[in-house]
């Protein structure tokens, strides 16, 4: 989940914008090149930054997190979405695709251990990622937290959501007739898929709009829609991996598999009112992990441009670069 694109407010707490050093396509050798690309210092403390959707693809806006002078920040688009090729694409583009990328990145920079930072679909990709490859992470810096169980799609896209939302819900259902509304997952599933571009497209910018108008606290749903392009990538690829589970083995995965990830230390920063991944996901997976510090925003919901969230984010990675050589960063 996240929709990250198009984000309407700058937060006084950010750092000025940085241009990259370094951009790159990456061929998977499986038919799919990634965006990659690295800004800030080069010799900096490496942070790999995870975009939420699945497809919502990575933005300028997720540099400034970090002060580019103790930080060499890289981000990616993941398969499908954004500039990686080709576009909304599911072929090859599982969870377990993207955590070989996020190695196949680190090998090629040359990076033995670094931060980890991801929100909403982001941060499940970072999760899974370290409890894979714990030796490989030095810290977590989670926002947003959504952890793929069923309970939390039947939230979103079962009707719970929209309990607060009515309006919305009506927008996001009335495409569907009612007697496939039961499961607007596979409803969905059938008209993104169709081969239907016109039809792909205009029920792609229809979910978009459904996680948009949640995202931010102060948002009441209005606005224009989503790029033709950029909507059906977001919408497929979330479609996709949701209508699958995420890839994993088994519900609940994540926390059964908390044990992984121990000793490796955290910050989550959760949106009080977060209504695409409620906060209950984010106590649950603290109470767990002992190395983990919660942080709950008043006054905020899910986006990363929460002006709440943006401060604690800052206030996370400036902390963590003065922790930097007792991580053995």
């Amino acid at each position: 989940m996240d929709r990250t694109a198009g984000q309407k407010r700058a937060s006084a707490f950010l750092f000025p914008a940085i241009d990259p050093f370094d951009q790159r396509m990456m061929d998977t050798g499986d038919g799919h090149r990634v965006y990659v690309e690295q800004c800030g210092n080069p010799g900096g403390i490496p942070v790999i930054v995870l975009h939420g959707g699945p497809g919502g693809g990575c933005s300028p806006a997720m540099r400034r997190y970090f002060d580019p002078a103790d930080y060499r920040i890289v981000l990616f688009d993941q398969r499908g979405c954004g500039r990686s090729r080709p576009h909304a694409s599911v072929e090859a583009n599982t969870t377990w695709h993207l955590v070989a990328d996020i190695e196949r990145i680190r090998e090629a920079l040359g990076v033995a251990r670094w931060v980890v930072f991801g929100g909403s679909w982001g941060a499940t990709l970072a999760l899974i990622y370290a409890q894979r490859h714990p030796e490989r992470v030095a810290y977590l810096i989670l926002r947003g937290v959504f952890l793929m169980t069923r309970a939390e799609l039947d939230w979103f896209y079962g009707g719970g959501a929209g309990q607060f939302f009515p309006d919305q819900w009506e927008r996001f259902v009335a495409p569907i007739p009612a007697d496939e509304r039961a499961d607007l997952i596979e409803a969905y599933h059938r008209r993104l898929f169709s081969g239907d571009l016109p039809l792909e497209t205009r029920l792609a910018r229809t979910w978009a709009h459904w996680e948009n108008a949640l995202a931010s606290i102060e948002h009441e749903g209005a606005g224009g829609e989503s790029p033709a392009d950029y909507a059906r990538a977001f919408a497929r690829l979330e479609n996709h991996y949701f209508r699958h589970g995420g890839f994993l083995e088994r519900d609940g995965q994540i926390l059964q598999d908390i044990a992984q990830i121990a000793e490796i230390p955290a910050t989550i920063v959760q949106g009080r009112y977060d209504m695409i991944c409620p906060p209950v996901s984010a106590w649950r997976l603290a109470e767990r992990w002992r190395r983990a510090d919660l942080r709950l925003i008043p006054q905020a919901g899910h986006a990363l441009s929460e002006p709440g969230i943006s401060a604690e984010l800052v206030r996370t990675t400036n902390a963590v670069a003065r922790r930097a050589a007792a991580l053995g960063l």
